[in-house]
C-alpha cells in the first residue's frame, strides 16, 4: 500500500524529469526543428569546445559562483544568528509575532517582489528619497549599475529566505536538553556563556549539515530572481547561467548550444550534490540511504 502512494509522485517525476532527459542528445547534434532529433546531424563536442572558449561562458559562470556562493553563505550565517537571538526573547506572543512576520517573505513570489524592488530602488523611488533627505545621498542606481546590482540580488535574497531558514536552527534549538542549561545554571553560568558552550555547539551539526547539502545548488543563483531584476545595461555583472541558457535556447534558437550549456551545469550539479552528501555523512552523521 506505501508503494501504491507514493506511485504518483513517482509517475510525475518520471514524465516531467526523466523523459525529458532524452533531449539530452541535442547537446551532440547541430539540431534542426525541422528534422527532428533523430534527422539532426551529428557534430559531436563541436558545442561543448565552442562553451569552453567563449570568454563571455567564464564571465557567465564567474556570476553564478559568486552569486550562489555569497547566498549561501549568507544563509547560514543570519538565519544562524537570528535564531540565537530570537531564543533569548521570553515573551513567546512577540517571539512568534517576530518570526511570522521574518517567515512571510518566502511565500512571495519573485514576480512580485521584483515589481516592489523595482519600485522601492528606481532612482525617484522610496529607498533613493530617504538617502537623499537624511543622509544627502545622490540617488543611486541598484538595478543599473552592475556592483549595486549584485549587492541588491544577494541582500534581497537574504531578506526573502533567511526566515524560513530559520526554522531549521529553531528546531535544532528545540532539540537541546534543558539539563544542560539546568547545570550550567547551578554551575554559576552567564546566559552568555551557556549560549557559547552549549548552544552553539549543539547547533553546529545541523549547520555543517545545511551548508554541506547547499553545495549541491552553488550553480543555482535563483534564474526566477535574476531574471525579473536583471537588464542588458548588467548583463556583464548579472547574467548567470540559467538567464544565459534561456536567451541562447529559447530567444535565439539555439538549442543545441543551450542544451550542451545545460548538461555542463548539471554534471557539475551532480558532482557538488555526491560531494556534499559524502561531507555531510563524514561530518554530521548524516545520511538519506
Amino acid at each position: 500500500m506505501l508503494h501504491f502512494m507514493v506511485l504518483p509522485a513517482v509517475i510525475l517525476v518520471f514524465i516531467f524529469s526523466y523523459l525529458p532527459m532524452t533531449g539530452i542528445v541535442m547537446a551532440f547534434q547541430d539540431y534542426k526543428v525541422a528534422l527532428g532529433i533523430t534527422g539532426s546531424p551529428w557534430v559531436g563536442l563541436k558545442h561543448f569546445r565552442y562553451m569552453l572558449e567563449n570568454e563571455y561562458f567564464l564571465q557567465i559562470t564567474w556570476n553564478t559562483l559568486f552569486f550562489a556562493c555569497s547566498k549561501i553563505v549568507m544563509n547560514l550565517i543570519i538565519p544562524f544568528i537570528f535564531a540565537l537571538l530570537l531564543n533569548e526573547v521570553r515573551n513567546t506572543g512577540l517571539k512568534r509575532s517576530i518570526q511570522t512576520l521574518v517567515y512571510l517573505p518566502h511565500f512571495l513570489s519573485w514576480v512580485t517582489l521584483a515589481g516592489i524592488l523595482i519600485d522601492l530602488l528606481a532612482q525617484t523611488g522610496l529607498v533613493n528619497q530617504f538617502l537623499a533627505s537624511v543622509f544627502g545621498i545622490k540617488p543611486i542606481f541598484f538595478l543599473g549599475d552592475g556592483n549595486w546590482f549584485r549587492f541588491t540580488i544577494i541582500f534581497s535574497d537574504v531578506w526573502k529566505e533567511f526566515g524560513f531558514n530559520t526554522i531549521i536552527f529553531l528546531a535544532a534549538l528545540a532539540g537541546i536538553n534543558p539539563a544542560l542549561y539546568e547545570a550550567a545554571e547551578v554551575d554559576g553560568a552567564s546566559r552568555w556563556k551557556q549560549t557559547m558552550h552549549i548552544t552553539v555547539p549543539s547547533l553546529i551539526p545541523i549547520l555543517i549539515v545545511v551548508g554541506t547539502l547547499a553545495l549541491g545548488n552553488v550553480l543555482n543563483a535563483n534564474f526566477d530572481q535574476v531574471f525579473n531584476l536583471y537588464s542588458p545595461m548588467i548583463y556583464q555583472q548579472g547574467d548567470i547561467i540559467d538567464t544565459f541558457v534561456y536567451r541562447e535556447g529559447l530567444l535565439s534558437g539555439q538549442f543545441s548550444f543551450a542544451t550542451a550549456v545545460g548538461l555542463f551545469k548539471s554534471m557539475i550539479s551532480l558532482i557538488l550534490i555526491v560531494i556534499s552528501y559524502r561531507l555531510a555523512y563524514k561530518f554530521a552523521g548524516y545520511r538519506i540511504f
